[in-house]
């Protein structure tokens, strides 16, 4: 009798719908458990000590948040954040936008043209930072070659930033690409066949037809862009480290030189909590914003 009810109990648990959906979605939760939350619970508790990851924890209040304004480096960094986000960003949405556009009018050749922009944001980074070394190369560099110049792109002060945000928009322009053809394709072509008959000029029509019906799309493609631009590491890490003279170094390659070469987990715990900081403001500010400049949002 008793084996009969509990083989019935189990039987009633495993019929249940909402237990299933439990079962189903319980690997993603303990992943998102085991490598998010905790981390980032144990991350922030560290941003308040000390620790070198041999030696105990010491707890030392808001001492690291203290040492990092008080750098003059920190804010250098920050800037070059700020420059490299800001740049990626304008340029990673003007320029897509106006390569969709173009696509989206059927010209020959359409598709390869697709195919062949969206090829960099599927190449991984490090085949991207070997073949942009060249490229850059002062002295057999493909661009001082085609340009004329004798620039040293990689290792001047003046050029290292922007040489970076050169690779940084070119590998995003497929992928922001493709989200604007794709709204584009949603847009009917009545709205344009009346702009036309109405005597708009192309530029009119693109001002006032099919920006603020792809206002949506520019808005998440803004927003997405930003937060990417704001934690690059990987293209830092590989074609500059930072150089020359910390002036492409950013607050994600910051927190991991402080954290796996100096050693210092606290400041890199702060370091990486002012950059959440940052990017929260900047995602509220422009959430904020999205009546004013999305169309048709309620």
């Amino acid at each position: 009798m008793e084996d009969i009810k509990i083989k019935n109990f189990f039987k009633n648990i495993f019929n249940n719908e909402r237990f299933a959906g439990w079962v189903f979605i319980l690997p993603a939760l303990l992943g998102t458990l085991i490598f998010i939350v905790i981390p980032v619970i144990c991350s922030f508790g560290l941003s308040f000590a000390k620790w070198d990851l041999l030696n105990p924890i010491q707890f030392v209040g808001f001492d690291n948040y203290k040492e990092i304004f008080s750098e003059a480096l920190f804010f250098k960094i920050f800037w070059n954040t700020v420059v490299f986000a800001v740049s990626t960003s304008v340029l990673g949405v003007i320029i897509p936008l106006v390569l969709a556009c173009i696509l989206n009018s059927k010209i020959r050749g359409s598709e390869f043209y697709k195919t062949a922009y969206f090829l960099p944001f599927i190449t991984p980074m490090i085949v991207i930072g070997v073949v942009w070394e060249w490229i850059f190369d002062p002295n057999i560099g493909l661009l001082n070659h085609v340009l004329h110049l004798h620039i040293n792109w990689l290792y001047d002060t003046h050029f290292a930033m922007p040489a970076l945000i050169i690779v940084s928009v070119w590998k995003l322009i497929g992928y922001n690409m493709v989200i604007f053809l794709s709204s584009l394709s949603g847009i009917s072509q009545s709205m344009f066949e009346a702009a036309k008959i109405d005597g708009a000029t192309p530029f009119q029509t693109f001002r006032n037809v099919t920006i603020p019906l792809l206002s949506p799309s520019i808005f998440f493609v803004v927003i997405i862009t930003a937060i990417s631009s704001f934690q690059v590491f990987d293209l830092i890490y590989l074609m500059t480290q930072g150089g020359p003279l910390d002036s492409t170094n950013v607050l994600v390659y910051a927190i991991y030189k402080n954290a796996f070469e100096y050693f210092n987990v606290g400041k890199a715990s702060a370091i990486a909590y002012v950059l959440f900081f940052i990017i929260l403001v900047l995602t509220l500010v422009q959430w904020s914003l999205r009546k004013k400049l999305v169309y048709n949002e309620d």
